[in-house]
């Protein structure tokens, strides 16, 4: 098996990245949604995440897509301008092959550089012990649950609230050349 690779994403990765959802919205607990988006849909999320200077990645093995990642702010108000929330998705059939962690390497690598000081994960339902796992060993701490937030395959859902700082963290003022 060859090594994973994680690189910006493309417009030629959206088919992929819509399949990969897809699976994710019809099969699993990590997404609310219930109907899985067009690939028109998928387009614009994406490119709204990419007008705002965010990353939206992609791991691929052997030229196939396998799993994506982006960050989007967590509130739309100004305030909020240093703190993102994070997505990751990977492949069915490719879980728990560091692919998750690949991402969240590169992702978290990313939105350091840009300037971001805090990331948010909100997981959707407590069982979802890869996803909390992940976060966990990416240095993330379980900060709270929300209970019964969400209803999707015939039972209440949690969201499990994570978190974690990057850079100088809350410990300095930003500058300048922190995310605008």
């Amino acid at each position: 098996m060859s090594d994973i690779f994680t690189r910006a994403s493309t417009a030629n990765d959206l088919r992929a990245i819509k399949e990969i959802y897809a699976h994710h919205v019809l099969n699993g607990t990590g997404t609310f949604e219930t109907v899985p988006p067009s690939l028109d849909e998928m387009q614009t999320r994406r490119a709204d995440v990419l007008q705002k200077s965010l990353p939206y990645i992609v791991a691929e093995r052997d030229g196939k897509v396998l799993g994506f990642a982006y960050a989007n702010w967590f509130k739309p108000r100004p305030a909020y301008r240093f703190s993102t929330e994070d997505s990751v998705y990977v492949a069915p059939g490719s879980m728990g092959q560091g692919i998750g962690a690949a991402l969240m390497t590169q992702l978290l690598a990313l939105l350091e550089a840009r300037g971001i000081r805090h990331v948010m994960a909100v997981i959707g339902d407590s069982d979802n012990t890869g996803s909390i796992n992940l976060h966990r060993r990416m240095g993330f701490s379980h900060v709270g649950t929300m209970r019964g937030c969400g209803w999707k395959f015939e039972r209440w859902l949690d969201i499990v609230l994570m978190e974690r700082t990057l850079g100088k963290g809350t410990q300095t003022a930003p500058t300048d050349s922190d995310a605008a």
